[in-house]
């Protein structure tokens, strides 16, 4: 009996609706918009998020980095043609951390070579790297052709690489780069691998009048053994001489739970060697990966609040269509009450067709909502996610702007009293 009565209330309210086609449409917009904005702002804001966690899972979520910054120019040298700036991380650095930091798995210095690499006619400016073998296990970059540098290679003070992949699609497009030569500055290096991308493969293409970039990591002995300490850089009619010991220094933690005793030890550490001096600064990407967690909850919060808003907009609209509705309907539901229809049977009708109204908006949003992520991620370039949980939960909020925004209307047509409504015109 209660479903018979229910299905004939969904069938008069879908067909009351229909005879207002246009309006019933209009109606919905508002919370087909503000469904399809909640599921794509948090995709494109779980998307984000995603690559942001990503690049600093790249650093090692146990490691901590400790890096040289160039502390700003003195302006009473500025006049100077040449000058040599001495600044950075030094080799005691190194060698304190490696004696004094307990629970250390690994400590890897880096240092950057500012020379060209070229063969043949081709030349490029990436990041030459000079460190050590240990340097692939604390990253955990993958090889993807041929070896990373060994301990033999820094014995011996051997002239080998290892190239990034855009190093390698650059110079030796047609062929291996294993066992081939490169000259990085005036000397030749013997190419022995490859490191696997970053990224995944082919969205890593340059495009076209792109500058080339990449990596070519060379053993660090013979780093010190051909470049040195002192690198000469020509700017405007100037020569600025830099002198760096080390560039980087990543300290690979066994134990997570240590990674915040080793990151304070650092800066006690550097602070107290070099005085005042700010050349130096302290990355500990376990805490960069709970700030991003944290911006991401918060971001979150904000476009889901943005996009709640829209339906809530929406919901107001079916409120205000629905009240009218009421009123045009004035004399039809006081001639129903005249009939024998009681107060529940007129909140059930009325109820019933916000709820289609928001339902047929949610489930056109829900669609809507899933098609914008895709979009964005083709024409883009963005990762976008979409979780289980987005499309129940905007449709969940669009049904029940239906229940709640119609609740009053239909209250307000079910206690009319019928003599007046039949008294309508």
């Amino acid at each position: 009996m209660i479903t018979n009565t229910l299905v004939r209330a969904i069938r008069t309210g879908i067909s009351s609706l229909l005879l207002h086609k246009l309006r019933s449409l209009l109606t919905t917009l508002g919370v087909l918009f503000g469904t399809s904005s909640v599921i794509a702002m948090l995709a494109i804001g779980e998307g984000a998020s995603y690559e942001a966690q990503e690049q600093i899972k790249l650093l090692g979520s146990q490691n901590v980095i400790l890096r040289t910054v160039k502390p700003p120019e003195d302006p009473n040298q500025g006049n100077q043609a040449s000058r040599v700036s001495t600044y950075g991380l030094k080799d005691l650095d190194l060698e304190r951390a490696e004696d004094t930091f307990p629970g250390l798995t690994g400590v890897v210095p880096i240092r950057l070579i500012a020379q060209d690499v070229r063969r043949d006619e081709r030349v490029l400016t990436p990041r030459v790297m000079a460190t050590r073998p240990r340097y692939q296990e604390v990253t955990g970059r993958l090889i993807y052709e041929g070896r990373f540098i060994s301990d033999e290679d820094e014995r011996s003070l051997l002239n080998v690489c290892v190239v990034g992949t855009e190093v390698a699609r650059y110079l030796f497009p047609f062929s291996s780069p294993i066992g081939q030569r490169i000259k990085i500055g005036g000397d030749y290096f013997t190419v022995v691998g490859s490191l696997a991308p970053r990224i995944p493969l082919g969205s890593d293409q340059p495009a076209v009048e792109d500058e080339i970039t990449g990596e070519v990591f060379i053993p660090f002995e013979t780093a010190r053994k051909w470049y040195g300490k002192l690198q000469v850089k020509q700017r405007g009619g100037s020569r600025d001489m830099e002198e760096v010991d080390l560039h980087e220094i990543i300290l690979a933690v066994g134990d997570a739970e240590n990674v915040s005793m080793v990151a304070d030890a650092s800066r006690e550490m550097l602070a107290r060697n070099h005085k005042n001096k700010r050349d130096y600064e302290v990355v500990v990407p376990l805490e960069l990966l709970a700030r991003a967690e944290e911006t991401k909850r918060i971001f979150n919060i904000v476009l889901g609040s943005i996009a709640g808003i829209s339906l809530l907009v929406g919901g107001i609209g079916i409120m205000n269509v629905m009240l009218a509705t009421v009123t045009e309907r004035t004399r039809e539901i006081g001639i129903r009450r005249a009939l024998g229809a009681k107060r529940r049977h007129i909140v059930t009708q009325f109820l019933v067709e916000t709820i289609c109204l928001s339902v047929g908006g949610g489930l056109v949003g829900v669609a809507l909502g899933l098609a914008i992520p895709l979009v964005v991620s083709r024409f883009a370039d963005m990762v976008t996610i979409v979780t289980p949980t987005m499309p129940v939960f905007a449709f969940a909020i669009s049904a029940g702007i239906g229940v709640v925004f119609g609740i009053y209307p239909a209250w307000r047509a079910a206690d009319m009293d019928p003599v007046e409504a039949l008294r309508h015109e």
